[in-house]
């Protein structure tokens, strides 16, 4: 009879310990019934208009503001907003320091070994062609120019542009664009090459045509009336997480999903980048 008590009194025991160590991992997988789970969400500094430090010093930049969004939609988590540099974003993600981080990031084999993707992207980066001005009425579009010449300026193999030449050729075999590799990503020259003749066009992201030419402030500026720039597709870009973190993906893919059929995901865009960058999204 006694052996009987204390084996009822060890099984009771048990049952509590397992029932607080389960109420304990139900708290850390973000259990609406106990705390909010600490998401720290690192973020650029000066990649405006997707993730920068504002004025007053807040975090900003639509793929900001989408994850604040996401946010609202997820009381089992709480988001802690990080900015930091671009290797100590990448580096923070990998090893766990961050569990998300933002830098309007394409998706690349590389990155796909080191975080984790989610379904659906945050946003998109529209890449299209600079091109001589004087050539305005044989080149609209990415297709015409391939007509024209396909005089492409070289890009990096490693970029993630250089794989959308690739694709866009694989699917106009009949006239596809020169693709040449260079030894580096970034080209100073690359306008100058395009009004010298040594190349037709540039394979230029929007933005920084817009900033580096369009802009009355920018760099390149008083090339403005001599080159032009149409839009080829927009590229989805994405948050990148911690390999370890698929509950908070999945999460976000859920809050995603509900950001866009709203709109919210649309008027972001409107007030970030002055038009719904979506539109440009083929796939």
């Amino acid at each position: 009879m006694k052996g009987s008590k204390r084996n009822a009194v060890f099984i009771a025991v048990l049952a509590a310990v397992v029932s607080s160590a389960y109420a304990g991992g139900a708290k850390d997988a973000g259990s609406p019934s106990g705390k909010p789970v600490k998401i720290y969400a690192a973020h650029t500094q000066t990649y405006v208009p997707y993730d920068f430090v504002n004025e007053k010093g807040e975090s900003d930049g639509f793929e900001v503001a989408v994850l604040k969004a996401v946010d609202e939609l997820l009381p089992e988590y709480e988001f802690k907003f990080v900015p930091t540099s671009d290797d100590d974003l990448l580096i923070g993600v990998e090893s766990g320091k961050y569990q998300v981080g933002t830098k309007g990031a394409w998706v690349t084999e590389e990155r796909k070994n080191k975080f984790l993707f989610p379904q659906n992207p945050i946003a998109a980066s529209v890449i299209g062609i600079t091109f001589r001005s004087a050539d305005a009425d044989k080149i609209r579009d990415f297709e015409s120019f391939a007509r024209f010449s396909g005089k492409l300026v070289p890009i990096a193999p490693q970029s993630a542009q250089f794989a959308v030449v690739q694709e866009y050729n694989k699917a106009h075999p009949e006239k596809p664009v020169k693709l040449e590799p260079a030894d580096t990503f970034v080209i100073n020259d690359a306008y100058a090459w395009v009004l010298e003749g040594r190349y037709d066009a540039f394979f230029d992201i929007k933005l920084s045509y817009e900033n580096n030419v369009a802009d009355g402030k920018g760099p390149y500026h008083s090339l403005a009336g001599k080159l032009s720039y149409a839009p080829y597709k927009g590229i989805p870009t994405w948050p990148l997480f911690n390999k370890s973190n698929q509950p908070l993906a999945d999460a976000y893919d859920r809050a995603i999903k509900t950001l866009k059929e709203n709109g919210t995901l649309s008027s972001l865009s409107l007030k970030y980048f002055g038009e719904d960058v979506f539109v440009y999204v083929t796939q």
